[in-house]
């Protein structure tokens, strides 16, 4: 085999390890970034259920809230009617 067929050769090969790696790296970077967006999605369902958990926690603190106000009211009237007896 001639020099340059054997070089011809050689560059074929390293052309076809070069194609692959790229395609690989290309393959793992499409991977990648879909990772990140799945961890972008799990992080964002966090953040939506510790919303979730505090709206539901504002709602009882509001339940709780009028209850007490409810109380006060009765408690107040109850002391006006003691004092006008």
């Amino acid at each position: 085999m001639s020099d340059f067929s054997r070089l011809v050769g050689e560059q074929m090969a390293t052309m076809e390890k070069l194609l692959y790696i790229q395609t690989e790296l290309e393959r793992c970077q499409e991977i990648e970034e879909e990772l990140r967006l799945l961890q972008k999605h799990a992080k964002m369902e966090s953040i939506q259920d510790e919303i979730q958990q505090m709206k539901q926690d504002l709602r009882d603190i509001h339940q709780i809230f009028e209850r007490q106000t409810e109380e006060l009211i009765r408690s107040y009237q109850e002391a006006e009617t003691a004092l006008k007896r």
